[in-house]
């Protein structure tokens, strides 16, 4: 028996049932509801497990009616025919269910915050920022998420220096998280295209950093002492540096521990701003203590695709050829309007399936490894 098999029998599998029936009574009691914050973490946990469980039923319900079709078929030629079809319908029946039980990130069903930034490239990097803002926003749109702009620094001509920008969904199955999804986002993006500047037509390249966090659910989560915190406050500058203040509105805010530093200046109040720059320090605070845990787990629950290595060139953007391709899983097509109109979906969906796929196969050595041992 393979280890994906022993996950589908008796093991983990039974224990995600009983989990499921534990979590189903919890949540019919009314004082669980009284913690938000715990309330969240069960539901979005049921939700996981719920996934699970339809597919094991479903798998279960296939191989009783094949079982039963099969027992009819020499007295009816009929069941003969739906047993073909039932056995044809078993092994994606099965495939389904082994990829759910494929351990996930816990923070996938978590909201997230985006930082874009340009990078080389001067000012055709910021307008390539703005494109790339302008493509999280439509995504967003498309899966039915709010967004929220934390902070922007617009550049001089056109674009974004800088922009953060906060993604809600509204699931709790983490599976559709806005976290799960746009994880596989942060890195160097790369764009290749003739800038409006350019006389000679000559084509440029030039680069966009794409930071992604998960968001944390309430503040009490990430434990923050004052003392851990450095606030200064300045006035507010737009494009050239003039000021567009005359208090001191804007906010940096320094974790000293680990030495992230925020800064957030789109607000007129000093307060909105520095709750803004704490809402976003604690999302870095969480990736850091993740990118810890992650250092010291297996392998098998790290990702191949999502780094944390912020100099990582993810995709390129090829505007000459309508071309967008990802560095990581190979994936390329030549609808790079319709990506940057929104249409991210395929793109994504290649990461996460690249990222199942080694998770799977770190799976099999670690059975392999335990059956040599």
């Amino acid at each position: 028996m393979t280890e994906i098999e022993a996950r589908e029998g008796t093991g983990p599998l039974e224990a995600i049932l009983q989990e499921h029936e534990q979590l189903q009574k919890r949540l019919a009691d009314p004082s669980v509801h009284a913690d938000q914050l715990l309330a969240r973490r069960l539901n979005r946990r049921y939700a996981e497990l719920d996934r699970v469980v339809g597919a094991h039923r479903e798998l279960q319900a296939l191989r009783e009616d094949l079982e039963a079709a099969r027992e009819l078929a020499p007295e009816a030629p009929e069941f003969a025919a739906e047993a073909e079809q039932l056995q044809a319908r078993i092994d994606p029946a099965r495939e389904r269910l082994r990829r759910l039980l494929i351990p996930r990130d816990p923070d996938d069903a978590r909201d997230a915050i985006l930082e874009i930034k340009a990078g080389e490239g001067g000012a055709e990097a910021a307008l390539f920022a703005g494109d790339l803002l302008r493509m999280y926003l439509r995504f967003a749109e498309s899966q039915g998420w709010k967004t929220e702009v934390l902070s922007d620094t617009p550049a001089d001509l056109g674009g974004h220096k800088d922009v953060q920008i906060a993604v809600k969904g509204r699931s709790q199955d983490p599976a559709e998280g806005v976290w799960a999804k746009l994880k596989y986002e942060g890195g160097v993006h790369r764009v290749q295209r003739v800038p409006a500047t350019e006389s000679q037509g000559r084509i440029h390249t030039s680069a966009a950093g794409v930071l992604a966090f998960p968001e944390v659910d309430a503040p009490e989560e990430v434990e923050i002492t004052q003392n851990d915190l450095k606030i200064d406050v300045y006035r507010s500058s737009g494009p050239g540096g003039q000021s567009v203040n005359t208090t001191d509105s804007a906010v940096r805010i320094t974790h000293l521990p680990t030495g992230i530093v925020v800064a957030m200046q789109n607000e007129k109040s000093q307060l909105q701003n520095k709750d803004a720059a704490m809402r976003v320090l604690r999302a870095r605070i969480l990736a850091h203590q993740q990118e810890q845990l992650d250092a010291e787990a297996s392998q098998a629950r790290r990702s191949q695709v999502r780094t944390m290595d912020r100099s990582e060139r993810v995709r390129t953007y090829n505007f000459p050829e309508n071309r967008i391709a990802d560095h990581r899983t190979g994936y390329k097509a030549y609808n790079l309007d319709a990506v940057l109109d929104g249409a991210l979906g395929p793109v994504i969906e290649s990461a996460i399936e690249l990222d199942e796929q080694h998770r799977l196969q770190q799976i099999g050595q670690g059975a392999g490894a335990q059956e040599l041992g």
